[in-house]
């Protein structure tokens, strides 16, 4: 039987990012899924605030190269891969000059968030996505962690649903307590659609608030993991409302073990889950 394959798309991760909760598992929940057997891939932001010569972080030329469009605007993708070798895990980084180069990672030096936040996000998304279909490699699982992510679920569901690679892919959506203050530009969901994703599957994000973006994650993900122990009480009820598959809050020394076993739930089908 083949091992099963998860792709860790992350908003943070430590080393490279100052340890927060979310950085935390987004350095050693692939490797300790990878330890149970299953194969698995990275991704994250190339933040200016990485340092390259640090983390020995190189351009991968063979996956580089591609132009995205958004909003009009040609952006080059640029590639890059560190190792961890203590994980034996290597780390993809979804780079480009416009978006990523500044030393600031979501919010500027007196913390207001960035006004392309929202273009961001969508050329993190669109990048991870051309990335592995470069790379021919088809997940399993794909899980999601941090707002950033947000638009992972919509674009595999409706963007890539046909592609062999995703045709039989899973989201997990792990929700944290990281939402912005005010909402993303007011033109985002004008910015979303490409060929498959048309202007009624981003309803949600016509008022792009932190909320409004995790429902329309919701709704195109598989199951939901509650990451953080205060997610907002709006998104908890909207959750519940979906009746999709769900794992509660798991600590530091739980969340490993139970995201393993949750991702077979997952992969099973099962209706229910009994934590």
């Amino acid at each position: 039987m083949k091992k099963a394959r998860v792709l860790f798309v992350s908003q943070e991760i430590t080393p490279y990012l100052d340890e927060t909760s979310m950085s935390h598992i987004g350095r050693y929940l692939p490797q300790g899924i990878q330890d149970k057997g299953k194969e698995i891939r990275t991704f994250m932001p190339k933040y200016g605030s990485i340092n390259e010569r640090r983390n020995q972080l190189h351009e991968v030329i063979r996956l580089s190269g591609m132009n995205l469009i958004i909003n009009d605007n040609d952006h080059p993708l640029i590639i890059k891969v560190a190792s961890i070798q203590a994980a034996r895990m290597q780390v993809y980084f979804i780079d480009n000059e416009d978006f990523f180069a500044r030393k600031h990672v979501l919010t500027d030096a007196k913390g207001k968030h960035f006004d392309d936040n929202d273009e961001r996000s969508i050329f993190f998304n669109r990048g991870v996505i051309e990335t592995v279909k470069k790379l021919g490699w088809s997940p399993d699982i794909i899980h999601c962690h941090g707002w950033f992510t947000g638009l992972m679920p919509l674009y595999i569901k409706k963007a890539f649903a046909d592609n062999p690679l995703f045709a039989d892919t899973k989201i997990v959506y792990s929700i944290y307590d990281d939402g912005f203050t005010g909402p993303l530009d007011k033109e985002f969901a004008a910015k979303i659609p490409i060929e498959g994703v048309t202007a009624k599957d981003v309803k949600h994000v016509n008022d792009p608030t932190f909320v409004n973006l995790t429902k329309l994650a919701i709704d195109h993900s598989d199951a939901i993991i509650y990451a953080s122990d205060n997610v907002n009480p709006d998104i908890q009820k909207y959750v519940k409302k979906t009746g999709k598959l769900l794992l509660n809050f798991k600590t530091p020394e739980e969340y490993i073990e139970a995201y393993s076993d949750f991702y077979d739930a997952v992969l099973e089908g099962v209706a229910e889950y009994a934590e």
